[in-house]
């Protein structure tokens, strides 16, 4: 189990997208946990002798419209960005195959219910769930976190459900049962195993847009509180100066868009490294194609004089 662990990560390594989805998905979590105790600055400490100050020293990235670093915002938003990211990803995960193991291992007029209720919840945006709620019960992280938890675990189920029956008819499946395995161990042993790489890029995706989900909503004043660092909040804060400070745009909008970058392309690269179908596809193109690339290297073309 260890050296099969081992493999996976050494082919996930080798993958550029997936060397660039952990390198800066490791940093955005270890900005988070440095945030935690040390940032240049006071994220919510104004100084107005320091306002627009350019990127240089001691403000690294410069300041806002009212004197705050923006290094320091930037890193403690990092931390609103993972708490989104990775709570959404768990309520989704629970949700989906929740929904997802109802949807394929059940009686009929159960998997025909929940496919009905799939169906019906799959039709309203997340976002718009997001704002209605919010809207209600006022802004929070953690109703952004419910919102899009929610609203993408039942996009998981409605992926996940046609693949556990497709595994379901499986002949280890059957011998699971004839062995006398509960569901529920059949669902453990055999079933996620083999659905994960399908999951896993749904489950990326979802984290994905949860960090512009909660980006938007902060965005529109639906998301974090103003006392709680955020990019989205930053970019609302800041897009009165677009035309006068461009740089101070660029910033917030720069780290959400390579941080959702790379939760996509590790999720891809992901499933390329733990799929053996797709290894076994991608190995036979390139012996099909060996012999003729090596033809085509080795080919000199004749000189007509």
């Amino acid at each position: 189990m260890r050296k099969r662990r081992g493999s996976a990560l050494g082919r996930l390594w080798r993958q550029s997208t997936g060397r660039f989805g952990l390198i800066v998905v490791g940093l955005v979590v270890l900005t988070a946990a440095v945030s935690l105790v040390w940032t240049p600055f006071d994220p919510q400490r104004v100084e107005i002798t320091d306002r627009w100050a350019p990127p240089g020293w001691p403000h690294l990235l410069g300041t806002d419209n009212t004197g705050r670093d923006m290094l320091s915002m930037i890193m403690a938003g990092a931390r609103t960005t993972v708490f989104v990211a990775v709570g959404a990803g768990i309520v989704a995960t629970v949700f989906g195959v929740l929904l997802a193991a109802l949807g394929a291992l059940t009686a009929r007029w159960v998997r025909e219910t929940v496919a009905v209720l799939v169906d019906i919840l799959i039709a309203f945006p997340v976002l718009l769930i997001a704002m209605m709620i919010s809207a209600v019960w006022g802004g929070s992280l953690w109703i952004v976190v419910w919102a899009v938890g929610i609203g993408f675990g039942v996009n998981i189920a409605r992926v996940m459900r046609p693949e556990l029956r497709r595994v379901l008819r499986s002949d280890f499946v059957m011998a699971g049962k004839a062995s006398g395995l509960t569901p529920l161990q059949n669902l453990g042993r055999h079933l996620l195993p083999n659905v994960a790489p399908v999951f896993i890029v749904q489950l990326s995706w979802s984290m994905a847009v949860a960090v512009l989900a909660e980006a938007g909503l902060s965005y529109l004043g639906f998301g974090a509180s103003v006392t709680e660092p955020s990019w989205g909040r930053l970019l609302a804060d800041l897009q009165g100066f677009l035309t006068v400070y461009p740089l101070s745009v660029v910033w917030p909008g720069l780290v959400i868009t390579i941080t959702v970058l790379a939760l996509n392309l590790l999720g891809d690269a992901i499933r390329e490294a733990t799929d053996p179908t797709l290894r076994e596809a991608r190995g036979s193109t390139r012996r099909e194609a060996g012999p003729s690339a090596r033809r085509a290297r080795t080919h000199m073309p004749e000189v007509i004089s």
